[in-house]
């Protein structure tokens, strides 16, 4: 059993991006264990078919279809979910987009697309039940970030910027809501299973790329759910994962130099071994 299901009787959870991916994986492992799961996600009839084996599984899903950077959306679908559960325990902003350019190349519309999403959703989420989780005097949030925050890659800008930004709003809200037991994790895993480029922009050959580097990472999202589950519940700030992205970390802030030459090499390396593929 998981720490948090013993933390929090109560066991409510709201979770964006639940319809597949990382968020149906956290899904799942809270529903084997009784949790009611307000599932939000952009995807209406994928999140029907999650919904279904979220029930099926012993957890309760509250259904909400969502853009999480539709702000006015955003605040109707937290005061529904509070209202009919009565609070919050876990709040999980995971609902993002990957996504790809050389800089310049890459829209203003495409930069305020990702920030939207990426960012954005995840300060309405943080915004609409912090003060909930005040009243309570309790709660953990946990903030879907990347590696990608730290390692930086080139022609990621866009997604490199908003997952930084991500991991510095977990560390600032590390520090205001520790006075009110409320923690927060900040999630920074490197390339797993999962479908993050479905809505990507920037080309075929970015999704082609991208899937390369999922396909090869041998990393499916429920271990990484079952890691970050038990690492947040140790009251974790900064879950990396795997241990090469931890080693990653390590080595930028011994070797910051070095490692952005090293990871721009590997980069490229990388990318004309897909482009031999395609």
């Amino acid at each position: 059993m998981y720490q948090f299901s013993q933390k929090f009787p109560a066991k409510r959870a709201f979770i964006t991006g639940a319809a597949s991916g990382l968020g149906k994986a956290f899904s799942i492992e809270l529903a084997q264990e009784g949790w009611t799961i307000g599932m939000a996600d952009i995807n209406e009839a994928e999140l029907a078919v999650a919904a279904q084996e979220i029930n099926a599984l012993g957890g309760k899903a509250l259904v909400f279809q969502l853009n999480v950077a539709d702000k006015q959306a955003y605040k109707i679908v937290a005061e529904s979910f509070l209202q009919e559960v009565g609070g919050i325990d876990l709040l999980f902003n995971n609902a993002g987009v990957g996504d790809g350019s050389v800089f310049e190349e890459y829209s203003l519309e495409n930069y305020e697309w990702m920030i939207g999403i990426n960012l954005m959703g995840v300060v309405h989420g943080c915004y609409y039940f912090i003060p909930t989780m005040k009243q309570q005097k309790s709660g953990h949030i946990l903030n879907t970030a990347s590696a990608a925050a730290f390692a930086c890659s080139p022609t990621m800008a866009a997604y490199n910027m908003t997952k930084a930004a991500v991991v510095a709003l977990s560390e600032t809200l590390y520090g205001e809501l520790m006075e009110h037991h409320i923690q927060v994790s900040s999630i920074e895993p490197t390339y797993f299973k999962t479908n993050v480029v479905q809505y990507a922009r920037g080309g075929a050959f970015v999704k082609k790329a991208t899937q390369h580097f999922i396909d090869r990472s041998g990393l499916e999202a429920k271990e990484v759910a079952q890691e970050i589950l038990t690492r947040a519940g140790n009251k974790e700030l900064y879950i990396i994962l795997p241990k090469s992205a931890r080693k990653m970390w390590q080595l930028k802030r011994l070797a910051p130099t070095w490692f952005r030459k090293k990871v721009t090499e590997q980069f490229y390396t990388a990318m004309k071994k897909a482009m031999k593929r395609s």
